[in-house]
C-alpha cells in the first residue's frame, strides 16, 4: 500500500509558510509557531493556508504592493499589532522609510487623523528599533 501524496491544502500550507517567513521574517514566525497551542492550531494553519497560501500568493499585485494595503487597512481599521507587524514586514518587502510615512498621511485623509498620529508613532518606533538592528 502506497502512502498518499500531498494534498491541495499541503502545498497550499507549504508555499504560504514560504512566503509567510519570507515577509514577516523567521523569527517573528518561529514565536507565532512556538506559542500554537491545541486551541489555537486550526486558525494557525488556516492563516498559513489562506492568507499567505492563497492571498498573498496571487499574481496581481507585488508584495510591496500588498504591503501598501495591508499598512492602510490596519491604520483604517485600527488593528495596531497588525500594523506593527506589516511596518516590518513593509521593510522586507523592500519599502523605505518615505514610503510608508506617506501610506499613513494618505491614510489620515480616509481613515482619520487620530488614526494616522498613532500610526506615525507606532511606525516611528518600529523603524528606529529596525535601524538599531541594522
Amino acid at each position: 500500500m502506497t502512502e498518499p501524496g500531498p494534498t491541495s491544502d499541503d502545498a497550499r500550507r507549504d508555499a504560504g509558510m514560504r512566503t509567510r517567513r519570507e515577509v514577516l521574517g523567521d523569527a517573528w514566525v518561529d514565536r507565532a509557531v512556538a506559542g500554537t497551542t491545541p486551541f489555537t492550531a486550526d486558525f494557525q494553519d488556516y492563516i498559513t493556508r489562506t492568507a499567505w497560501g492563497d492571498i498573498w500568493q496571487r499574481p496581481g499585485l507585488a508584495r510591496r504592493d500588498r504591503s501598501l494595503l495591508t499598512l492602510a487597512i490596519t491604520i483604517a481599521l485600527r488593528h495596531w499589532d497588525e500594523f506593527e507587524l506589516h511596518v516590518r514586514a513593509a521593510k522586507n518587502n523592500g519599502l523605505r522609510d518615505e514610503e510608508i510615512a506617506e501610506v499613513i498621511q494618505h491614510a489620515a485623509v480616509y481613515a482619520g487623523v487620530p488614526a494616522a498620529n498613532h500610526a506615525f508613532k507606532l511606525a516611528r518606533a518600529v523603524l528606529e528599533e529596525l535601524r538599531g538592528r541594522g
